[in-house]
């Protein structure tokens, strides 16, 4: 009935109001939150706002030249590039220059320096068992329960995270004391340190049999290492001396997983300790995940819990149960982060619950850089920083500039393109792009600590030209407003006819603009990354402002006297715009039995 639909009709248009009040109140809170974050401004990338360009080149191991491929350069890209991410540190690049380098540009800012640290970390994690400790400069060396690595049940905890390498000592724990004292004779030392390297050999041995449902191997059996081994295993433990940090870098360099090693690491209170550990039994790859955790309830402070894989938790449960069988220090296992150990826990008993906590004196930077190399995984390649250049931000402050003039150039003439051609309706036009142009600017600045956005050059480009896709959406909109005009209605019937055919041309735009740059993000790297989210977040702004802000406010500025009579600067004057004379319309009753109840148009 023509009654009812002239009363939804009245109904939709009286809308335009709730959309209003929507969108201002999405702005004020986008902008509170802004304001509460403390950042006020978006984050730059490092061609604005300057950084640390690194070069690293892949250096190989001893007879391992054919190690540097393009395969095993692509993994270190990638795991550079999430160990970067996980500290939350935006639009840092990696990728790989030639066959042997790979450059890392980070910008300057929140956690930079920590990823710069990490970024060429190989992270090889393995769990060993250990076979003799004592401190660098002589004298026993503190139990763990004494250096705050792990003791009773944090004990467990952190064996149970940190040896899936050793499948090592000994069942007989009657060896002699490796942490040999300082008043014993270097004739009684070397004797029981050579016995304890025999004794280490057997479990290695036994698990790796029994892992295979074989028999495990007698003592007598696997032989223990030659004894020119140990004697160089003896002698470079010897003239170890921590305290150097040029002997500690090259500690245990070139020795294989599968060997006995030395190496050095630092205990909770300060002091270095020098180490002779079995072979591996467990290694990085076999943990699943890591995280960085404060331990307020048994007040070890920050430790790094890991979850095992199902392969790495049944390690995990055969080596700790060999240990537990041991003397100290031989029921002990070193958790040995790239040459150097991090924590070196006992053992009381099998860890077989498939997680672990590493202990130790960990800040908290230092247990979330652990935990993150150690959940995005080792590097397949070693890698020597080559050079490290500072990058200013002047060049790209120039070209900002530059951006910048460009698109106030372009607005200025959109501006006067619509305030010559669309008079009145450009006010409502330039409205719409401050809204947009506010929306993107407090969404950019929130996605800078939210998910590490940060604006570059192509992210500047990809703002400027959606000012076109914006100003397009306006003319489409007007254009068939004023098609509507032409065929001879007046304003406000003519805006709302005119909203479902504009709405429709609006959507199937705006939609091959975010497909575009959709595609865009995701086939391409780097910069150009920037430049396609940014266009597709300003696509997706020109649908919010159109149907929340343009048409409602032109809905309520139809209802003015201005626009409703076709003033000659509105934009919509009919005799300009060239409208057909309005068709004339006659109403008759319509009757029935108990008299008129409505008219009808003819």
């Amino acid at each position: 009935m023509a009654t009812a639909k002239k009363g939804r009709n009245a109904s939709a248009q009286s809308k335009p109001g709730r959309s209003l009040a929507l969108i201002l109140i999405a702005i004020v809170a986008l902008t509170g939150g802004m304001f509460a974050s403390g950042h006020t401004t978006p984050r730059l990338g490092i061609d604005l706002a300057g950084g640390t360009s690194i070069t690293l080149a892949a250096v190989p191991e001893a007879g391992q030249e054919s190690a540097i491929n393009k395969t095993n350069m692509d993994t270190a890209v990638s795991i550079m590039e999430r160990r970067v991410n996980g500290l939350g540190v935006s639009e840092a690049e990696v990728q790989t220059q030639g066959t042997r380098n790979i450059i890392v540009n980070i910008p300057k800012g929140t956690n930079s320096e920590q990823a710069r640290e990490q970024v060429g970390t190989t992270a090889k994690l393995y769990f060993r068992p250990v076979v003799a400790t004592e401190l660098a400069g002589g004298g026993a060396a503190p139990t763990p329960s004494a250096s705050g690595n792990a003791s009773g049940e944090d004990a467990d905890k952190a064996t149970d995270k940190a040896t899936d390498k050793a499948t090592d000592k000994a069942t007989d724990g009657s060896s002699p004391s490796a942490s040999a004292s300082p008043s014993a004779s270097s004739t009684t030392q070397g004797r029981a340190l050579t016995d304890a390297l025999k004794a280490d050999e057997t479990p290695s041995a036994s698990a790796s049999a029994s892992a295979e449902g074989g028999a495990s191997p007698s003592p007598s059996a696997t032989g223990g290492t030659s004894g020119d081994a140990d004697g160089k295993l003896q002698a470079q433990y010897a003239a170890l001396d921590c305290t150097k940090e040029t002997v500690r870098a090259k500690a245990g360099d070139g020795a294989k997983a599968t060997e006995s090693t030395v190496a050095c690491g630092q205990n909770s209170q300060g002091q270095w300790q020098k180490y002779i550990l079995g072979p591996a039994a467990v290694d990085g790859t076999d943990v699943d995940e890591a995280q960085a955790v404060l331990n307020t309830q048994t007040g070890a402070g920050w430790t790094v819990t890991m979850d095992f894989t199902d392969g790495g938790a049944k390690k995990f449960a055969d080596i700790t149960g060999q240990l537990a069988q041991k003397q100290s220090p031989q029921n002990q296992f070193a958790i040995v982060l790239d040459g150097e150990v991090v924590s070196d826990p006992y053992v009381s008993q099998a860890l077989t619950g498939g997680n672990a906590e590493i202990s130790g004196n960990f800040t908290q930077q230092s247990a979330q850089e652990l935990a993150n190399m150690l959940s995005y995984g080792a590097l397949p390649l070693t890698f020597r920083e080559d050079s490290v250049t500072t990058v200013t931000a002047a060049l790209g402050g120039e070209q900002l500039q530059a951006g910048l003039i460009a698109g106030a150039i372009g607005l200025a003439l959109v501006i006067l393109y619509l305030l010559f051609y669309y008079r009145g309706l450009s006010f409502i036009a330039v409205l719409s792009l401050l809204v947009s142009a506010a929306l993107t600017y407090v969404i950019m600045s929130l996605l800078g600590p939210t998910i590490g956005f940060a604006l570059n050059l192509p992210a500047v480009c990809g703002a400027i030209v959606a000012i076109g896709i914006t100003a397009d959406s306006f003319i489409v909109y007007f254009e068939r407003v004023r098609d509507e005009i032409r065929e001879g209605r007046t304003l406000r019937p003519a805006v709302e006819r005119a909203w479902p055919r504009a709405r429709r041309t609006i959507l199937v735009s705006d939609f091959v603009s975010f497909l575009a740059a959709a595609v865009l993000f995701i086939v391409t790297v780097g910069k150009v990354q920037g430049f396609a989210f940014t266009l597709g977040l300003t696509t997706v702004l020109d649908v919010v402002v159109v149907f929340l802000f343009t048409k409602p406010l032109l809905t309520l500025m139809a209802r003015r006297k201005f626009f409703a009579s076709g003033h000659k600067w509105s934009g919509l004057d009919p005799k300009a715009l060239g409208a057909k004379p309005p068709l004339r319309r006659t109403r008759r009753p319509v009757h029935s039995a108990a008299g008129p109840v409505e008219t009808k148009e003819a």
